[in-house]
C-alpha cells in the first residue's frame, strides 16, 4: 500500500501512545479527519493494505473501520471503498455552535477510561432473535400460561416478603428446589443455604469478581472464551491471561509468574469451541487452584442440552469441598428475559457474598423466584427439559446436514460435543469470519465470527451458527443464503 491516506495515518499512528492497537488505529484516523488531514470524500486504503502497512491484524482495522462508520466518520459505498464522510465536517461544526452550557455539561458526564475500554470491546448484539442467533433458546415452546397460574395462585394468597427488598440471596423454596435439582441432574455437592440467587450470569460473574479480586489482580480465561467474562473483568480493573482450550478443555500453564485469583471454566461445554474438559484435565485444574490458592468459577451455561450420551457432571461435584464457584442460569433452560441465575458458594463464601449482594443489587423478584420453585417442585422444569432436549437434537441435526450437503463435512468444528445451544462452523484459514458476519448480519443471519472470541493473534476462523430458536422448515432457506454469503468470501 503506497497512498497519501495511507501516509497520513501512518504518521498520525506513530504519534499515538495508547497501549491498545485499536484504540491507537482509532485516534489517529480521528485526529487526521478532524484536523483535515483526511478530507471529506477521501478515500481510505483498503483494510488488508493498512493492516499491512501498519503490522496489525486486519482483524483490528476492520474493527476501528465499524467505530469509526458507525460514528459518522467515514462511510463504505458498495464496490467503491470506504470514504470519509461527506458531510463530517458539517456535523462537527454543529458541535462547535453548541452553547458553552451544553458543552459545559458534556465535560461533566465524560465517560471513565474503564468505560471506554468496555465500549471498545462491546459484543453484545442489539438484535437478540433471528435466523442462528447464538445462546438464544426458543422461547415460543415455554409453557407460560403453566407458569402464570401457578404465579396467579400465589399471587391470591400473597406474602408481604414477597413485595419488599430480598435480604436473603432469594426465596427460600428456590434455593431448595434448585439444591434438590443440581445434585440430581448435575451432580452439584451443595444446601440449600449455599445457594444465591442472581439475575443472571452477568451479575454472578460480577459479584464475584468485585468480591474477590482486587484492580489489578490476575486471572485466567479460556483462549477462545466467552466475551462476556472479559468485559466484566475489564470494568473492574482485574487483569486476565487467555489460556488455550484444546478437545479436552482448558490447558493450565506449568508453571506462571502471577497466581490467578480466579479461574473461569466452561468445562461441560466449552464455550465457544464446544469441548467437554476429560477427567485428567479437571483434576489438574483442582491441584493447581488448591496449590495458588486460587477460586475456580464453573460456568454451566447450557450443560442440560447434550445429545448423546451420558451428561456431563459439574467440576464442583467432583471433590468435597472443591474450590469451585458454581454458576448456573435459567436463561437457556426458559428463557433470557426471566433474568434469573444462580450461584453454588463454597460455605466460607457464601455469607459474606450474599451480604455484599444485598449490598450492590437490592434481589428483587421475589414472586416470579416463588412460583419458579413450584414450577420445578412440580415437575414442569424437568419435562420442558427434556421436551426441549429432542426439539433442539433435531434442529442440530438438520443443520450438520445443511453444512455437510451445501459446504462440506470439513465445515464443522473438531471440538463439536453434540451439545447445547450453537454449533461452529470451521472457515479455511484464509477466510475473514468478520467479513461473512457483517454482511450475514446486515442480510437477517445472525451468526457471529468466531475470531471475535480470541484475545490472541492466533485465532481460528468461523462463525457461530444458533439453531435452537429457528424452526426446522426454515432452517434450509436460511442456510441456503448464509453458504452464498461464505462461498462469495473465500
Amino acid at each position: 500500500m503506497r497512498s497519501l491516506a495511507g501516509d497520513v495515518i501512518k504518521h498520525a499512528f506513530s504519534q499515538q501512545t495508547d497501549e491498545k492497537l485499536h484504540r491507537r488505529l482509532y485516534a489517529a484516523i480521528c485526529s487526521c479527519i478532524l484536523e483535515g488531514s483526511l478530507k471529506p470524500a477521501t478515500r481510505m486504503p483498503p483494510s488488508r493494505d493498512l493492516a499491512g502497512e501498519l503490522s496489525l491484524s486486519r482483524n483490528t482495522v476492520l474493527r476501528v473501520y465499524e467505530q469509526l462508520q458507525a460514528e459518522g466518520y467515514i462511510s463504505a459505498r458498495t464496490s467503491s471503498g470506504t470514504f470519509v464522510t461527506d458531510s463530517v465536517l458539517d456535523n462537527l461544526n454543529l458541535r462547535a455552535d453548541k452553547e458553552p452550557a451544553v458543552a459545559a455539561q458534556e465535560d461533566r458526564t465524560r465517560l471513565s477510561a474503564r468505560c471506554l475500554e468496555l465500549l471498545g470491546y462491546a459484543s453484545a448484539s442489539p438484535r437478540q432473535w433471528g435466523a442462528f442467533i447464538p445462546g438464544v433458546p426458543d422461547v415460543q415452546y415455554f409453557p407460560h400460561r403453566t407458569l402464570k397460574k401457578i404465579q396467579d395462585r400465589l399471587a391470591r394468597r400473597l406474602r408481604p416478603e414477597f413485595l419488599t427488598y430480598d435480604a436473603a440471596g432469594g426465596v427460600s423454596e428456590l434455593k431448595e428446589a434448585l439444591a434438590d435439582y443440581l445434585r440430581t441432574a448435575r451432580g452439584v455437592r451443595c444446601s440449600p443455604d449455599q445457594i444465591l440467587i442472581t439475575e443472571g450470569i452477568h451479575q454472578a460473574l460480577d459479584l464475584v469478581t468485585r468480591s474477590l479480586c482486587n484492580p489489578g489482580d490476575n486471572t485466567w480465561i479460556e483462549e477462545p472464551g466467552y466475551w462476556g467474562i472479559k468485559n466484566i473483568l475489564r470494568i473492574n480493573a482485574v487483569n486476565f491471561s487467555a489460556i488455550p482450550v484444546d478437545e479436552q478443555g482448558m490447558v493450565p500453564p506449568v508453571s506462571s509468574e502471577c497466581a490467578p485469583k480466579l479461574i473461569f471454566v466452561t468445562p461441560s461445554h466449552q464455550y465457544p469451541l464446544g469441548s467437554v474438559m476429560s477427567l485428567n484435565r479437571r483434576r489438574q485444574l483442582l491441584f493447581r487452584a488448591r496449590e495458588t490458592q486460587s477460586w475456580i468459577v464453573e460456568d454451566d451455561y447450557d450443560s442440560e442440552f447434550r445429545f448423546s450420551g451420558q451428561p456431563i457432571p459439574s467440576l464442583q461435584g467432583l471433590e468435597e469441598d472443591s474450590p469451585v464457584i458454581y454458576i448456573g442460569t435459567f436463561s437457556k433452560t426458559l428463557y433470557p428475559a426471566l433474568r434469573l441465575g444462580y450461584v453454588v458458594l463454597p460455605k466460607p463464601l457464601a455469607a459474606p457474598l450474599k451480604k455484599v449482594h444485598t449490598e450492590l443489587y437490592r434481589g428483587g423478584h421475589l414472586l416470579i423466584q416463588a412460583a419458579l420453585a413450584e414450577f420445578i417442585k412440580e415437575g414442569y422444569y424437568a419435562a420442558h427439559i427434556r421436551k426441549m432436549r429432542q426439539l433442539y437434537s433435531r434442529r442440530r441435526h438438520t443443520l450438520v446436514e445443511l453444512i455437510t450437503r451445501e459446504l462440506g463435512e470439513e465445515y464443522l468444528g473438531s471440538f463439536s460435543s453434540n451439545a447445547g445451544l450453537h454449533l461452529i462452523l470451521q472457515l479455511p484459514a484464509q477466510g475473514d469470519d468478520e467479513a461473512i458476519a457483517k454482511q450475514a448480519n446486515a442480510e437477517g443471519l445472525l451468526v457471529r465470527p468466531l475470531s471475535r472470541y480470541y484475545v490472541n493473534e492466533e485465532k481460528r476462523c468461523g462463525l457461530l451458527l444458533g439453531f435452537a430458536s429457528l424452526e426446522e422448515h426454515e432452517m434450509a432457506a436460511a442456510f441456503s443464503r448464509l453458504a452464498g454469503i461464505i462461498k462469495a468470501h473465500l
